[in-house]
């Protein structure tokens, strides 16, 4: 089974007064980003594919041209909506919203794991949402823990179709560290740090009879010029 992870395009995360945006849409150079990442897809994929999307606006904004690129219908999943930010920041001034990011970068793990400061969602939380609904998902379609290694080893149907998962770095990050079988950790998007608009490839191979997931590639953007790279 094979799994594509595209984190959305660039964002504008603030407004034209300089004002933070918590659910922001895309950028011009992110509309341009999606388009060129959808192309790639349309050319890269063949066989049966199915689309997931977060219900951020800049996932759904990215997902829009990769969707009819694919002739797929997007399935809306709030399970990978990107770890929720405090809701007193929107239309805080950027640079103090920023400021914040930046100090908490210096605090302990501890700290980390209770998610940034104010009423935002816990890095706790966040991740217990992102896995339970990866597994929920893999599980409709017949992939399951398996019984004689539930730690190690999947038990994957063939032939099942692809999933191509349009999410965020913290997202992304955290279903590449549940499925390659890491321990989470609160700063997921730091050690598996992607690109806007970067694809991501697992599959499963065969091992020790049942199959495990395999990184392909990782934050691929050699669909862009260097303009078009960004973070």
């Amino acid at each position: 089974m094979e799994i594509i992870l595209v984190r959305h395009a660039e964002p504008a995360w603030a407004d034209e007064s300089g004002q933070a945006v918590n659910d922001p849409g895309l950028t011009e150079r992110g509309r341009q980003q999606a388009k060129i990442v959808a192309e790639r897809l349309a050319r890269d994929l063949d066989g049966p594919s199915e689309l997931l999307v977060s219900t951020a606006k800049r996932a759904l904004e990215t997902a829009e041209p990769i969707a009819e690129a694919l002739g797929l219908e997007p399935q809306v999943q709030e399970w990978i909506h990107e770890i929720r930010l405090p809701p007193e920041w929107e239309g805080t001034p950027a640079e103090e919203v920023s400021r914040v990011l930046k100090e908490h970068r210096h605090q302990p793990r501890e700290a980390w794991f209770q998610g940034i400061p104010g009423h935002g969602e816990s890095f706790l939380d966040f991740h217990e949402r992102v896995t339970a609904g990866l597994e929920a998902t893999l599980n409709e379609r017949g992939v399951e823990r398996h019984r004689a290694d539930e730690e190690h080893l999947w038990w994957v149907p063939d032939d099942l179709p692809r999933l191509v998962i349009i999410g965020h770095a913290g997202t992304n990050s955290s279903i590449l560290g549940h499925l390659l079988g890491l321990t989470p950790q609160p700063w997921e998007w730091e050690r598996f740090s992607s690109n806007h608009a970067s694809v991501t490839r697992l599959d499963t191979t065969a091992i020790a009879g049942g199959r495990i997931w395999s990184l392909q590639l990782f934050s691929g953007v050699a669909h862009f010029d260097a303009e078009h790279i960004t973070s």
